[in-house]
């Protein structure tokens, strides 16, 4: 049976619930009544009275029963919640999902060939091509050798068992062991989850996979119901690698201009640093791949 579509009404809604639950009135300048309170955070008629909102407005917005909210309310709930710019972002995609631009119709489970020529190119540094669902569409041997030396290095060209980096992260016990800092790579991936999924609303497959790892990982379901959003591009790693060692390496997510959804994303180490070493060993250890460059079956 089909994974059914995101329910943008009840999405909205569990967002909105959880960032009026991070906030306390005297975070935004009101006065606490009494000690006990009923629910965490704000009230729905403080966030209403903050987004000068009707208390039956902003309930039936949070319940699902109004569609199509205006920019002026969305923008007033936005500033009241305090939402960051990747927030206010997700929030008008699942208030307005109609309004969202229609992707153009290109293929997005294949890289082009210059996509692969880049890979080639920068073999002293890990590099991966991902689709639009995290799936791995192509690896350089060292970014085949840092983030996945047990997998097959031809696997992401096999739609069959093609690997995704969400589902590595989750249900892989070798990429379990990978990150020492494992509860902020979850979190950072739940939430780049969350920016794709409001992004992408009619994409099945994309449920498909939200859908399986809610069932198979407790630790992505709780994740996930906390409604985190940030669009994480760049930043830094730390990795355990089982021939290496240890890792400190700087990642960028670079989109692709054609539409597809697909990005590189690449690791660097810092200049002479014992990581730099690091990959210059990981590289000797793996020895040459040159498939990268084969051209795609049709």
């Amino acid at each position: 049976m089909d994974t059914p579509a995101m329910d943008f009404p009840a999405e909205l809604g569990n967002f909105l619930r959880t960032r009026r639950a991070r906030l306390q009135p005297e975070d935004v300048g009101l006065v606490r009544y009494g000690t006990r309170r009923r629910v965490p955070g704000l009230r729905r008629e403080e966030l209403a009275q903050l987004a000068g909102v009707s208390v039956a407005y902003y309930t039936r917005l949070e319940q699902g029963q109004s569609h199509q909210a205006s920019e002026g309310v969305l923008d007033a709930l936005a500033r009241a919640l305090r939402l960051t710019a990747d927030e206010r972002a997700h929030l008008r995609a699942l208030a307005r999902p109609g309004a969202a631009p229609r992707r153009p119709a290109v293929r997005h489970d294949k890289v082009r060939p210059g996509v692969r020529q880049l890979l080639a190119a920068v073999a002293d540094v890990p590099a991966l091509a991902l689709g639009p669902r995290y799936e791995i569409l192509a690896w350089n041997r060292l970014g085949h050798a840092l983030t996945a030396g047990h997998l097959d290095f031809d696997s992401p060209g096999r739609p069959q068992d093609r690997p995704n980096a969400q589902r590595l992260l989750f249900l892989d016990p070798h990429t379990r062991e990978l990150y020492p800092d494992r509860d902020e790579e979850t979190r950072r991936a739940v939430s780049a989850l969350r920016v794709t999924a409001g992004q992408r609303p009619d994409d099945q497959q994309l449920a498909e996979l939200i859908g399986e790892l809610s069932m198979k990982s407790s630790e992505f379901s709780s994740l996930w119901a906390r409604h985190v959003v940030h669009n994480c591009t760049f930043g830094t790693k730390r990795f355990h690698h089982p021939l290496v060692g240890d890792l400190e390496l700087d990642f960028e997510m670079m989109q692709t201009p054609d539409g597809s959804g697909q990005g590189v994303l690449m690791y660097t180490a810092a200049q002479d640093s014992p990581s730099e070493a690091a990959l210059r060993l990981l590289a000797a250890e793996r020895g040459p791949v040159v498939r990268v460059l084969e051209p795609e079956r049709p």
